[in-house]
């Protein structure tokens, strides 16, 4: 799960739990016998875990695939994920099985060190085809989604009655948003909150036709009329005092102004939920899915994926587990444990019947755009970000001229 682009950067995904965090732990063993990572004699399993409940489901169900395979396996929770896989790759001792951030996948394809195994998956067809295509790299499907979150509309369901709106004020359009946003702005408070990062500002852009590549990576596109829509959309809310980036008002991101009631709304994926209850269980509120741009509905998802070394000597295993933890049921047992959505397509029932008030977040799949996965896009996104920050006073043309000449150093190197 993630919060902000940053943690895309060096990670992923809530994910997504994901790759990104990092609370260093030492590892599990299941299956009785001792595994080494590179060794032959069980599976070495290396996470990027978001903290306890993470890891202590990740341990669980590899505990429950030991004990039905007869494969032992150990379990390890990384401090620094994507820098212990690269001593693992370097070393030729790598983890059997591992988080793959989205940001990291080019690299480590690239590199030789991650086995494309995606379409040997007996539940290849089961994941959503956004997913699918996000770690597909160069024709190859890589390795498995873990699972995934999107972005959505949080409100204030206190401060949605007190202006006087209604849920059928909710809004589906840039226009509605405008207008409920300027409603809901009261005494210097802004209706909307948002961080200044593409991972939120970008799902404008989104709805606006917007790309940073195109389909297959290889063309940058991000100084175009439909990113420039998108950035001018946004800059006009901004310019109006009825929207505010979470900077301005001293907040960390924009669960954290949610929560403080800075703000009424604020555009946010679904690990939201779990930092409300944690921190403001008294606020309640009401998930939208984001309204649409001139192009239609659109968002951001954030997703990993479960990698399989390339000089693993465990392949055949480490697939079996891999199928075993992206089934239906281990992923509804995930969602239970520390709230992502699953990455399959079978479990979607199940999970919008145990999470009604969420199904925004997981019908957003249909029309989600993912990060670009080109190795350098990171570092563009990452200085576009410093650019948005000054959005409202900033010139967007400017900016998307800025990040499409970078963007084309990094298509031309790669």
């Amino acid at each position: 799960m993630q919060r902000s682009t940053s943690r895309w950067i060096a990670a992923a995904g809530i994910m997504t739990a994901g790759a990104l965090v990092l609370t260093a732990c030492g590892g599990s063993q299941f299956g009785g016998e001792e595994s080494t990572p590179g060794g032959d004699s069980g599976l070495s399993v290396l996470i990027g875990s978001s903290g306890e409940a993470e890891t202590t489901a990740v341990q669980d169900a590899v505990a429950a695939w030991s004990k039905e395979s007869g494969t032992g396996a150990n379990v390890s929770a990384a401090s620094d994920l994507n820098q212990q896989l690269s001593q693992g790759f370097a070393a030729g001792k790598p983890a059997d099985v591992f988080y793959v951030s989205l940001d990291s996948l080019a690299g480590f394809a690239a590199n030789g060190s991650l086995y494309a195994y995606g379409d040997q998956l007996s539940n290849r067809d089961d994941f959503y085809p956004s997913l699918v295509e996000a770690f597909t790299y160069d024709g190859k499907f890589y390795c498995a989604p873990k699972d995934f979150s999107t972005l959505g509309l949080v409100i204030n369901d206190a401060l949605w009655a007190e202006a006087g709106l209604t849920e059928t004020d909710i809004p589906t359009t840039w226009d509605e948003l405008t207008a409920v946003t300027a409603t809901l702005a009261n005494n210097g408070r802004p209706g909307l909150v948002l961080s200044p990062e593409y991972a939120r500002v970008g799902a404008f852009m989104v709805q606006a036709g917007g790309t940073l590549l195109n389909a297959d990576q290889t063309e940058a596109t991000v100084d175009t009329p439909e990113n420039a829509a998108g950035l001018d959309y946004v800059k006009s809310l901004l310019d109006s005092g009825s929207a505010q980036f979470t900077t301005d008002l001293g907040s960390g991101w924009g669960g954290e102004a949610f929560g403080k009631e800075q703000a009424a709304m604020t555009i946010e994926g679904n690990w939201i939920t779990g930092a409300l209850s944690a921190d403001y269980p008294d606020i309640e509120y009401t998930i939208a899915e984001l309204p649409a741009g001139p192009a239609g509905p659109g968002t951001l998802q954030f997703t990993n994926c479960w990698g399989i070394a390339e000089d693993s000597p465990n392949k055949e295993a480490a697939l079996d587990l891999v199928e075993f933890l992206t089934s239906t049921d281990s992923q509804l047992e995930f969602s239970d444990a520390f709230g992502v959505m699953p990455s399959v397509q079978s479990a979607a029932e199940d999970w919008k019947n145990a999470n009604p008030a969420l199904v925004p977040f997981l019908n957003s799949v249909d029309f989600a755009a993912s990060m670009p996965s080109l190795r350098g896009a990171s570092d563009v996104i990452s200085d576009l970000n410093s650019q948005l920050e000054s959005l409202a006073t900033g010139n967007p043309a400017a900016m998307l001229a800025s990040a499409q000449r970078n963007m084309e150093a990094v298509v031309s190197g790669r």
